[in-house]
C-alpha cells in the first residue's frame, strides 16, 4: 500500500487534522499523543520518523528535532473509524515527553493528588533553553 492510498483511509477532523498515538514497540507503553495532518502523516510514513503537527506552534514538528530524542516508525494503525492511529515506535534518546520524562504520561491520580511514577530523563531547560 503506499502512503497516499493509507492517508485515503483517514478521516481528518475539521481542522484537517487525525489522532496520533505513539506507544513503544517493544512494552506496549503509551508514550505520547499528539496530532497529524496528511503532510506529516505523508512524512512520517515516508521516512519512518514520527512527524507530528504542533497545534501550538501551528507548523510541522520533527519529533527529536530540538532533543534528538526521535521516534523510529516500526507499526502503523489505524482505527475502525479512520479517525485515530497508533505508531508503535523505538523511542531513541529515552525521553518521549518535551517535560523530559519518557512517558507523557508519567502522573498518576492516586487517592486524590497526582503521584509522579518517573524521574526525567533529561532537564528540558537544558535542552530548550
Amino acid at each position: 500500500m503506499t502512503a497516499q492510498a493509507f492517508i485515503d483511509q483517514v478521516k481528518f477532523n475539521e481542522q484537517g487534522l487525525v489522532t496520533a498515538i505513539a506507544q513503544d514497540a517493544g512494552t506496549n507503553e503509551v508514550l505520547m499523543v499528539a496530532y497529524m495532518n496528511a503532510d506529516t502523516l505523508r512524512q512520517t510514513l515516508e521516512t519512518g520518523t514520527m512527524t507530528y503537527w504542533s497545534r501550538s506552534r501551528r507548523k510541522v514538528w520533527v519529533k527529536g528535532e530540538s532533543s534528538g530524542h526521535t521516534q523510529e516508525v516500526r507499526e502503523v494503525r489505524i482505527d475502525c473509524d479512520g479517525d485515530a492511529l497508533v505508531f508503535k515506535v523505538v523511542q531513541h534518546g529515552g525521553a518521549a515527553c518535551h517535560t523530559g520524562h519518557r512517558s507523557c504520561f508519567y502522573r498518576r491520580w492516586d487517592d486524590g493528588a497526582f503521584a509522579v511514577d518517573e524521574e526525567p530523563v533529561f532537564d528540558p531547560k537544558q535542552v530548550y533553553g
